[in-house]
């Protein structure tokens, strides 16, 4: 009787050891292997919005021509055909669309040594210098930035687009005349596309001649509201 006692206090016993070891066993093994943790995913430069304007923005002072002068661009098509870019201007104006105010962009350009123009509307957002060209899905609407102007000599453009969960981004050079072109506002530009990874390998910049001064009705794309 008494070693049958003895023998059931020692099953017990063992049980309670197990129990515990395996208990102890659990929390250090918590400790000392934690659970994996996923690292921050790193924002892709191209994501970064732009930042604001440094100023206002006086849009009435943006109006008229401008010609383009540079872009930034890691656009495939750019990549191949960039040595062939064409001269090509936007000019711009404040227009009512409906009810609302709206800023008429005309780009024009050449391809296949025809003249062509394009009709665009941009949407003012609440903050100054900030557009939307609105596209036929809400998914794919560009965003538009007027990053920097002296108003009389240069400006810089952002435009920004999501495409399959990818932003992407692009900078234009603009200048209100080619006759002067001065090499600070060049190496300005490259400074600012450089902040958004864009080295040298991706400006593409566009010819100062042989710009279209005037297009005839059958080559003019309008894309009002939306192409």
């Amino acid at each position: 009787m008494y070693s049958r006692i003895m023998a059931e206090r020692l099953r017990y016993m063992i049980v309670v050891l197990v129990m515990v070891w395996a208990i102890s066993e659990i929390g250090e093994g918590a400790k000392s292997r934690p659970r994996p943790q996923r690292p921050p995913r790193k924002k892709d430069p191209e994501e970064e919005i732009p930042n604001p304007p440094e100023r206002n923005i006086d849009i009435n002072q943006m109006l008229g021509k401008w010609y383009l002068l540079n872009m930034a661009s890691k656009c495939s098509h750019l990549m191949t055909h960039g040595h062939n870019a064409e001269a090509t201007t936007m000019t711009l104006d404040l227009t009512t669309f409906g009810k609302e105010q709206k800023l008429s962009v005309k780009t024009t350009t050449r391809h296949n040594h025809q003249c062509w123009e394009i009709h665009q509307l941009y949407d003012f957002t609440k903050t100054s210098g900030f557009f939307t060209l609105k596209g036929n899905d809400p998914k794919i609407d560009t965003k538009v930035t007027i990053l920097d102007t002296d108003y009389t000599s240069y400006a810089i453009f952002v435009y920004e687009i999501q495409k399959k969960k990818v932003r992407k981004t692009s900078l234009k050079l603009y200048a209100r005349s080619v006759a002067e072109l001065h090499e600070p506002t060049l190496l300005k530009f490259e400074a600012v596309a450089a902040t958004k990874n864009f080295g040298l390998a991706f400006m593409f910049p566009f010819p100062t001649y042989s710009h279209c001064d005037t297009v005839d009705e059958d080559h003019i794309i309008n894309c009002i509201p939306t192409c």
